[in-house]
C-alpha cells in the first residue's frame, strides 16, 4: 500500500516530501510521538524531534523509553530502501538502547548517510551480495547532551540474490 501511495504520489512532490510526511501522518509513525522535521533532497539526512507530552510520558514524568525505540525504529531502514531503489532488498534485523539519562525535554534524533558510505555499501554488494550495517545513532537535547544511544543491525541484499535464497528455503513437496 505504503509503495503504491508513494509511487502516485511521486507525481506530484519529491521524496523528501512524501518521506516526511508520510511517515509524519502515519498512524503507526504517529504513535511513537515523534515527527521527522528534516529531510534532504536527497534523503541523506533525516532529524526527528520527540517532545515530552502526555502521550509519551512514563510513571516517573519522562519519556517513555518505548517511545524513543519506536521513534527511532523504521527511519533507517525505510531511509536506505529509497536511496538504494528497487534493486536491493532492506531489512531491520536488530535494535539495541543505552539509556543515557531520563528525557524530561524535547529530544531530537538525526540519521546520517554520506555518499561514501552508500558507495561503499553498493561496492560490498557487488562482492559479498548480501551484508549487515551497524548504524548508531542519539538522542540528544538542544544542547547536544545525550538521552540515548541506539545502535541498529540493517541486513541489505541484492535483490536478486535475496529472492533465489528464499526460493530455495522454501520445502519442496
Amino acid at each position: 500500500m505504503y509503495k503504491a501511495a508513494t509511487k502516485f504520489l511521486k507525481r506530484f512532490f519529491t521524496e523528501a516530501q512524501i518521506y516526511k510526511y508520510g511517515f509524519n501522518w502515519s498512524p503507526m509513525y504517529r504513535r511513537s510521538t515523534a515527527k521527522l522535521i528534516t529531510v534532504s533532497d536527497d534523503l541523506h539526512y533525516i532529524k526527528i524531534r520527540i517532545p515530552l507530552n502526555y502521550k509519551n510520558r512514563n510513571y516517573a514524568g519522562t519519556i517513555f523509553g518505548g517511545s524513543m525505540l519506536s521513534a527511532t525504529d523504521p527511519i533507517y531502514m525505510i531511509q536506505l530502501l529509497q536511496i538504494l531503489g528497487d534493486d536491493y532488498v532492506v531489512w531491520d534485523k536488530a535494535a539495541s538502547i543505552k539509556y543515557k539519562r531520563p528525557a524530561k525535554e524535547t529530544i531530537y534524533g538525526e540519521f546520517i548517510f554520506s555518499a561514501e558510505e552508500i558507495d561503499a555499501l553498493k561496492n560490498d554488494l557487488k562482492l559479498k551480495n548480501e551484508i549487515d550495517i551497524v548504524k548508531t545513532m542519539h538522542l540528544v537535547n538542544a544542547e547536544a547532551i545525550v538521552f540515548a544511544e541506539i545502535s541498529k543491525t540493517v541486513y541489505v541484499a541484492k535483490k536478486a540474490f535475496y529472492k533465489e535464497k528464499i526460493k530455495q528455503r522454501k520445502p519442496k513437496k
